[in-house]
């Protein structure tokens, strides 16, 4: 192998490094968001938040079911009821 082979691999080894990362960082935000979306009470939220809730759960739900289940593993949480977008965490709940 050539010095620019060995460069390029090396640049392709800290490129998938990176995103991998990325998607470490995506996977949390997802999970603590989806989460979040299930301890909502849609009737307790205020008015000028109620829109940004549901945008957030519809792209949670648009989002591949295995990916889910790895951002809420990411951070800890499960689905409680898996025909519902719920999920509780298991630091809460007892063992």
């Amino acid at each position: 192998m050539n010095q620019d082979g060995l460069s390029e691999s090396t640049l392709l080894r800290a490129e998938i490094e990176m995103l991998m990362n990325e998607r470490q960082a995506l996977l949390r935000i997802a999970g603590a968001a989806a989460a979040f979306v299930a301890e909502l009470d849609a009737r307790k939220l205020p008015a000028d938040t109620y829109d940004a809730a549901e945008r957030l759960a519809e792209y949670l739900n648009m989002a591949p079911e295995e990916t889910i289940s790895d951002a809420l593993a990411t951070v800890q949480a499960h689905i409680v009821d898996s025909g519902m977008a719920s999920a509780e965490s298991e630091q809460g709940s007892p063992e």
